[in-house]
Formats: C-alpha cells, sequence, structure tokens
C-alpha cells in the first residue's frame, strides 16, 4: 500500500481564445452547450477542491461566469497551458498543494480519469501524474499527433514520442494529455528553458524528463476525443 498524503487539489482548465488551427474553440457550441461549459462540469463530477477556468479572452471568461463556473484572466503572453495554469494557481484564493491541468479540447473527459490523476498527485514522492491508454492498431500507433508514452515496472514515463516504428511485439500507451503537478513542482517547471528533446519533437513534458522530474503514468481505459480543428467535430457527432 503506497503512502496517501492528503492534499487540496485545484482543477484549471486553460482555455485561450487565439488557436492557430480552430479560433475560439473553447466556445464551441457542441450540441447546445459549449465546450468549456461541457469540460467544466465533467470536472464538476470529480472530488477535486475547486475548479476554475483560466483564460486571457474576455468572451470566454464571461461565458463561464454566465454558466456558473469560476474563473479566472491570464495573461494572453504564456507559452504553454502549463504556464497558464501556474498564474491561475497564484492568483486563486486558498492554498492548494496540487493542481490538475485539464485540457479544454477534450469535452467528454471522464471524471475517473481526472480522480486517477488526482489520487496519483496523493502518492508520496509523485512530483507529475499523467495518463496512457493501450492502442493496437498500428494506423493509431502511427498517427503522429497523437504521442505515445512509455514507461517502466515503477510506471514512471522514460520518453514520449510521436513517430515510432511499430511492432507487433510492442505494447504502445496513448498519451492521453491531462497532467497534475504537485504546486512546487508546477511553480519550478514554468522556470526552466526548453531542452532540444521538447524543440525537436514538440511535446512539452520531455523538458521535463530532461531536467530529472518524474512523471508518473497511471492507465486509463477511457477513450479521450480532443478537438483540434473543425473537421474532429464531425468525428464527435455521434457522442452528443
Amino acid at each position: 500500500m503506497e503512502h496517501q498524503i492528503v492534499m487540496k487539489i485545484l482543477g484549471i482548465i486553460p482555455a485561450r481564445y487565439d488557436s492557430s488551427r480552430f479560433p475560439g474553440k473553447p466556445l464551441l457550441d457542441l450540441g447546445g452547450k459549449s465546450m468549456v461549459k461541457r469540460v467544466y462540469e465533467q470536472a464538476q463530477k470529480s472530488k477535486l477542491d475547486q475548479v476554475i477556468v483560466a483564460t486571457d479572452d474576455e468572451r470566454i471568461y464571461n461565458a463561464v461566469l454566465n454558466f456558473g463556473g469560476k474563473a479566472i484572466m491570464t495573461s494572453s503572453e504564456h507559452p504553454s497551458g502549463t504556464d497558464r495554469c501556474l498564474e491561475a494557481l497564484q492568483k486563486s484564493e486558498g492554498n492548494f498543494d496540487g493542481v490538475i491541468n485539464i485540457q479544454v479540447d477534450e469535452p467528454f473527459i471522464h471524471p475517473e480519469q481526472i480522480q486517477k490523476i488526482a489520487h496519483c498527485l496523493q502518492q508520496k514522492n509523485t512530483q507529475i501524474a499523467t495518463l496512457g491508454k493501450v492502442v493496437s492498431r498500428k494506423e493509431d500507433v502511427l498517427d503522429v499527433n497523437a504521442p505515445k508514452v512509455f514507461f517502466n515496472e515503477k510506471m514512471l514515463a522514460t520518453t514520449f514520442e510521436r513517430e515510432v516504428d511499430f511492432d507487433n511485439n510492442t505494447q504502445y500507451y496513448h498519451h492521453v494529455g491531462i497532467y497534475g503537478y504537485t504546486s512546487k513542482a508546477l511553480t519550478e517547471i514554468t522556470q526552466l528553458p526548453p531542452s532540444k528533446n521538447e524543440i525537436k519533437k514538440q511535446l512539452e513534458q520531455l523538458r521535463w524528463l530532461d531536467n530529472g522530474y518524474s512523471i508518473r503514468v497511471e492507465l486509463t481505459e477511457h477513450k479521450s476525443f480532443s478537438i483540434d480543428t473543425p473537421e474532429d467535430v464531425k468525428k464527435i457527432a455521434h457522442l452528443l
């Protein structure tokens, strides 16, 4: 039995308006609800101490307040959602021991996935936590837009890759892009300069590994549906 720590955990949904591939995405109407509202409602079903949307746009900020959610205005200069999470943490009332970064483009995020990250954060010595899901189809493994996570027997990530050489004898795991950090780890990793690995593969989490931070991986059975382009909306129509 792993030693558990009682932590106060803040769920943050970073939501910027300007996306290169899909501007205004958080306000996209999906079956009568905005995407940000769907994500917020799913996050509220988990047992986090608080959930907030961190945005740089007044349209998103007002939309969240209008549906009764909590929102914080943050800088438009942040290079990543991780940096936005730190500002939101610093501006939040109450002392939180951990933060879960919940992607705004996953309207069907399962509350159990958020709970798994929260549980993981409460294990002793966890700095950062994320999720992986078994992937078997060759075309899914070879999809460079869907990063794969590799980990050791202690369930600690060893690397993340976009491109892999498919091998029938290897079990691959999709990386599900939700992160939990202790507040201390979040404060520290946002001060790190990008690593060569990160720049080459365009994966921010490699910066953390390259600097000696451990990333604990939990497995999930829930498929994640990320909306990155207008075409993706058609793919999830059946789920609405």
